[in-house]
């Protein structure tokens, strides 16, 4: 099927978030004083956004809709800057959520210019200093942004080389670069790089020719570096948005609407606007106040008496119905071969439906921005893995040109794909557009769990065909809603249709860790497993007779040789279950090991195994703690995480009512790395989610006999 091409690189159609209406379409009931004390005086030409989308030259913005010309720089100080006392700045428009990004793109560019990681420093999401990016998602960073400054740095160490040499007239053969100096080899006098540029930055312009260090010569890369500032992450040091403060900033709460899709009807703000302070803050459907400290705004927020009107809305109880009904749009993604012919030549036939609900991200770090409007200048702080896709949000949606925006992004407490509009970051900028100072609006956990967009729901139809000996004949998939990521397949199958029915969700719903491959692999994977029960197979056995793709052979005989599958599980409801797969250049298997107490229902995953192939290794240490901390969060999501709702409402909007994985369901995980330095590194961040849920549903098979097709599995516990 089509994905949505924009800038070389591909966005997935199940990222619904990037392509929906704005959340506010603002009045701006403004005369002209207020106007121009916004934007200051002299001449002030406003652009709509379809002159802005004139201006851009067909090219498509990163967030969905048209924005202005954004192009990455070919000169080596759009990249890096190199600093008198030789440290290095380094400009890059990905953030950092979680993922230690800050780490493996500074060591790719301490291979580059043979340098202690140390000595660089990262300058991250900054729209006003960094290149334009798309955002940090889709496990995108180390396959594109890495070799990107890998070739900026290389180019710096190729100019400083060349500076030297015309510095000291000598052939440039003879220099070499160690520790931040470019070194004779034949006089052995050197110069540090700092003193080379005396502080500027670099204007060569990078050349093709230029090529980043073979892998095999990696001297930070490919090593267990230590987390950069992870020190002041875990005592507390570190900054987050709701930490910042600025002189006379407000707080601001919005008032929510009763249900979703709702309109406002009436409204009386008299008890809030006679607390002292407070301004009240109407426009359209947005309803806000400000106020001196968090607590009054609450309290201000709370006294506002709002009527909202809405249409009936479907509930979770009737999901799985409405969304085989109202389907929007069904795109082929494979078709081959002829499935009816391959289900005629089959010795067995299967039909199964399998059904996931949907899920919130529950990030550590709610939504939070702050917003200050200066000297006709728009500057928001704001925890995003999309810092330009925000700043187009803001532009459109305050009628401003984006060259009067900037969005900065401190590092963030963790995204999972849920952070990538700037709902929190409009907001702030009215309520500050209004009180006429800084705004610091925070969201409240309520507010996240219920405003924020959710991983889309969905139901899947598998058919099959197999023949006694395991070979598969025939191979239908539908999927409805959720999505096509992961669709596709390994398995040898003559005869297959696969297809993605797009539907009318209920919620609001969008990215998350992986995207629809969890939910895709979870179906497949544990299909997979009930065609090798059918036949009698093994299920290893099964899938290997299927397959002829070396890359995920290899990730499943490292992760059943570990297991050591084959063996009984043992008595006692014990039982072992295997799922595999690929995704983003990734291909992971993962094996599990779960404990079943039949007379109370508890599940308990006991071990979990998985080998992970994701090309050359970049920090194993690193790698491991993606892994492990996918696998923890593919926990929820697999046994008990389901949003609740009925009629526009959500049902279990906290943690008290909605359940995360704790640390008593953590169970032992072994992660076995690949390291192939043969190729591209590529899918780390989200590939090692998708094995746990299905190897656990074929574990709780192997354990009891039945067959659980639903996420979550055990939501209150296993029924007899």
């Amino acid at each position: 099927m089509s994905n949505h091409r924009i800038n070389d690189s591909y966005i997935e159609p199940e990222r619904y978030e990037l392509f929906a209406e704005p959340a506010y379409h603002f009045n701006f009931d403004l005369d002209r004083r207020d106007f121009f004390k916004w934007l200051g005086g002299g001449l002030v030409l406003v652009f709509t956004i379809d002159a802005l989308a004139s201006q851009e030259s067909g090219r498509q913005a990163e967030s969905g809709r048209r924005a202005v010309n954004q192009s990455t720089p070919k000169e080596i100080g759009g990249w890096l800057h190199v600093a008198e006392d030789g440290s290095i700045n380094v400009f890059t428009g990905k953030v950092e959520f979680g993922q230690n990004i800050r780490t493996s793109l500074s060591q790719a560019v301490a291979d580059e210019l043979h340098l202690p990681i140390s000595t660089i420093t990262l300058t991250m999401g900054d729209t006003d200093l960094t290149p334009f990016d798309m955002g940090t998602f889709g496990s995108r960073t180390t396959p594109t942004m890495a070799p990107q400054l890998r070739k900026a740095a290389a180019a710096a160490r190729e100019a400083l080389i060349d500076l030297a040499a015309a510095q000291w007239k000598v052939d440039r053969a003879s220099l070499t670069v160690k520790d931040g100096r470019i070194i004779d080899t034949r006089s052995k006098r050197s110069v540090g790089f700092g003193s080379l540029t005396k502080g500027q930055k670099l204007l060569k312009v990078i050349s093709d020719e230029v090529h980043g260090t073979p892998t095999a010569e990696w001297s930070s890369a490919g090593k267990s570096v230590a987390k950069v500032d992870g020190r002041a992450f875990v005592t507390g040091q570190h900054r987050y948005t709701s930490d910042l403060k600025l002189p006379d900033m407000l707080f601001g709460r919005v008032v929510r609407p009763s249900a979703f899709n709702s309109t406002l009807s009436s409204i009386d703000s008299r008890e809030a606007e006679a607390i002292p302070r407070v301004k009240f803050v109407r426009d359209g459907n947005f309803v806000g106040v400000t106020a001196p400290d968090s607590q009054t705004a609450a309290r201000a927020a709370a006294a506002i008496k709002a009527e909202w009107k809405a249409d009936s809305q479907p509930s979770a109880r009737e999901l799985f119905d409405v969304l085989r009904k109202q389907t929007t749009e069904s795109q082929s993604v494979n078709a081959r071969g002829n499935v009816e012919e391959g289900l005629a030549r089959a010795d067995k036939k299967l039909t199964q439906t399998y059904t996931v609900a949907y899920i919130a991200h529950a990030p550590l770090e709610p939504r939070a921005a702050v917003a200050q409007w200066e000297s006709g200048k728009l500057t928001v702080w704001t925890g995003t893995q999309r810092p330009f896709g925000v700043r187009s949000e803001l532009a459109e949606a305050f009628h401003i040109p984006e060259e009067r925006i900037r969005v900065i992004v401190p590092d963030t407490g963790a995204g999972y794909g849920g952070k990538h509009t700037g709902d929190a970051a409009v907001e702030a900028a009215r309520l500050a557009q209004a009180a006429g100072k800084p705004v610091k609006l925070v969201w409240t956990r309520e507010e996240e769990f219920t405003w924020a967009y959710f991983r889309p729901a969905g139901v899947i139809d598998i058919s099959s065909g197999v023949q006694n000996d395991g070979t598969i004949t025939a191979w239908e998939f539908h999927n409805y809603n959720s999505g096509p990521a992961g669709i596709t397949h390994r398995y040898e199958a003559p005869n297959q249709k696969i297809v993605f029915h797009q539907a009318k969700s209920p919620l609001r719903q969008g990215s998350y860790r992986g995207l629809a491959a969890t939910v895709n692999h979870f179906a497949r994977e544990v299909h997979i497993d009930e065609m090798a029960r059918t036949v009698k197979m093994d299920p290893l056995e099964f899938r290997l007779k299927n397959l002829k793709d070396d890359r995920l052979i290899a990730v499943l005989n490292g992760a059943a040789r570990t297991l050591g599958w084959g063996r009984s599980a043992g008595s006692g409801g014990r039982g072992l279950g295997i799922a595999a797969g690929f995704e983003k250049g990734g291909y992971v298997a993962t094996c599990a090991e779960v404990a079943v107490d039949r007379s109370s229902g508890k599940v308990k995953i006991v071990r979990v195994v998985e080998a992970f192939e994701c090309g050359a290794i970049v920090n194993p240490d690193q790698l491991k703690n993606q892994i492990e901390g996918s696998i923890v969060m593919a926990i929820g999501g697999a046994m008990f995480e389901a949003i609740d709702f009925d009629n526009g409402r959500i049902i279990n909007p906290r943690f008290s009512r909605y359940r995360v994985p704790r640390f008593s369901d953590v169970p032992a995980i072994e992660p076995v790395l690949i390291d192939r330095k043969d190729l591209p590194s590529a899918g780390a961040g989200e590939t090692p989610i998708v094995g746990l849920a299905p190897a656990v549903g074929n574990a709780i098979f192997d354990a009891t006999g039945i067959r659980l097709r639903s996420l979550p599995m055990v939501p209150n516990g296993l029924k007899a």
